[in-house]
């Protein structure tokens, strides 16, 4: 019976937000089509089942894309049939993983009462579920991060004085078991930083946010060095190991050394040239490919390309460092806008409809409301939990720089949704009683009844409507009285 009352919340959690992104995809997504990025993962899982090759033209093999997300698809269609719904129906699960996630990370922080509300609002929070129906890389990545930032967090509380077990008759297994256990944290978490790497180049990143992390954990006596530089060394070797076979495949296609996949030349050509800076073809500030660049997804598109298109980006800042600050900071000021149109998300294919104009009304009212919340909760939180919130404290400031130095828009802050909602959940739930206390305050200040009372005067009132006679004979009798 306690396991269940332990358990029911977060099974209640996955419950709503599983149900939520099923009924997204069977209404409003159900005619989706993958286009653009979607298209390309789709191809490649089709042609790792078709022909065991990760290729998009022919039996040429493809450095253009990370490879987690086409090998998960390939694993789907392999069993189940090569339908794109069924890659959206695992995006549903892992969605819904996200969500119980946010419900543990604020259970372990805040409480269960807290962890509840943070969890329901991440279950029905559109700037999660709607990246569930949509073949891109977005609920692959961000179940990453914030699994990975959940294991720091608890690797963090893990550094206490541990006692120890006693040992088994198989003194051998029992301290190979033990040891698993005392380091699973740090085993997850490389295990994370190296496939968030294989969905997405730039995940690499994060084993910077772990060294950072480790040294203001020595710093701020929560742990001495050797276990904390232990742990790091562990999570980067685990993290190494999965990324570095497909290096050495793309060596071997290539021959010239690429981490996980090309495409960070046409990244910054398009975030950093004149048209962008200037507003020709849209917003200003907004990701613009300039003509005559080359797509990384084309068919002889090399590292080679990639290293010039790159060098050619720095050469425009070089040559533009006054325009720097001005563009920066409209990349962090897009960062922050509720809805930008992401081409290709499964409720933009009906752009022009009633649904497409309700999905964006409920997207700017909840992404407002809950990066107010979450800047609300952010100073709620920092003088109790700084020290449990350093590892999403590093998150915001990563995901925050890299939108910064690169472009932003409504899709590069879907990495940090889940962290807006875990704040959000916390100052919501703490606005709530206070506003409530205010309004009692203020009516009691004013006069006003209680709720009792009110019954009370309502029973008044409604006699006085029933018989507004006999009010009528009383007060012509106290008339009488006074002449």
């Amino acid at each position: 019976m306690n396991r269940l009352r332990t358990y029911a919340p977060a099974t209640g959690v996955f419950v709503l937000a599983l149900l939520v992104r099923v009924v997204y995809n069977l209404t409003i997504a159900r005619n989706y089509v993958p286009v653009y990025d979607a298209a390309l993962y789709n191809a490649l899982g089709r042609h790792l089942v078709d022909s065991g090759c990760y290729c998009l033209y022919g039996h040429t093999p493809s450095l253009s894309r990370p490879p987690l997300w086409p090998f998960i698809l390939a694993f789907i269609y392999a069993f189940v049939g090569k339908e794109e719904f069924y890659g959206r129906l695992f995006y549903c699960f892992l969605g819904s993983g996200t969500c119980t996630i946010i419900y543990l990370f604020s259970k372990d922080l805040f409480g269960s009462k807290i962890a509840l509300f943070s969890g329901m609002l991440a279950a029905i929070y559109p700037c999660l579920f709607i990246y569930d129906g949509w073949l891109y890389t977005e609920s692959l990545y961000t179940f990453c991060l914030t699994a990975c930032i959940y294991t720091l967090y608890r690797l963090q509380l893990a550094y206490t004085p541990h006692s120890k077990r006693p040992l088994g008759e198989n003194k051998w297994l029992e301290r190979v078991w033990q040891a698993l256990l005392h380091h699973r944290w740090p085993m997850l978490c490389g295990l994370l930083i190296g496939l968030a790497a294989l969905a997405r180049p730039n995940g690499i990143f994060l084993l910077g946010l772990v060294v950072l992390w480790a040294i203001l954990v020595v710093l701020a006596k929560i742990q001495t060095w050797k276990p904390v530089l232990g742990d790091t060394v562990l999570i980067a070797c685990i993290a190494v190991i999965l990324i570095l076979p497909w290096s050495y495949r793309n060596y071997q296609v290539s021959h010239s050394f690429l981490l996980v996949s090309t495409g960070m030349g046409e990244v910054l050509g398009g975030a950093y040239n004149d048209a962008v800076l200037d507003g020709d073809h849209a917003i200003p500030g907004t990701w613009h490919l300039i003509p005559g660049s080359h797509n990384h997804d084309t068919y002889n598109y090399s590292p080679q390309n990639d290293a010039a298109d790159t060098a050619r980006a720095f050469t425009w800042i070089r040559t533009h460092l006054s325009a720097l600050p001005y563009l920066l900071g409209l990349h962090f000021i897009h960062l922050w806008i509720p809805y930008t149109y992401s081409f290709g998300l499964a409720f933009e294919e009906s752009s022009g409809s009633a649904m497409y104009y309700i999905m964006v009304s409920l997207i700017d009212v909840l992404a407002t409301l809950v990066i107010s919340l979450a800047l609300v909760g952010l100073f709620l939180t920092w003088r109790q939990y700084k020290q449990q919130l350093l590892a999403v404290y590093l998150l915001l400031a990563l995901v925050i720089l890299q939108n910064v130095l690169f472009y932003s828009d409504m899709r590069f802050r879907a990495p940090i949704e889940p962290v807006l909602v875990l704040l959000a959940g916390r100052a919501l739930y703490t606005v709530f009683p206070v506003g409530w206390n205010w309004l009692c305050a203020r009516a009691h200040a004013q006069g006003k009844p209680t709720t009792g009372e009110s019954r009370g005067d309502s029973r008044n009132a409604g006699a006085s409507l029933a018989a507004p006679e006999v009010l009528s004979a009383g007060t012509q009798n106290g008339t009488m009285q006074q002449l």
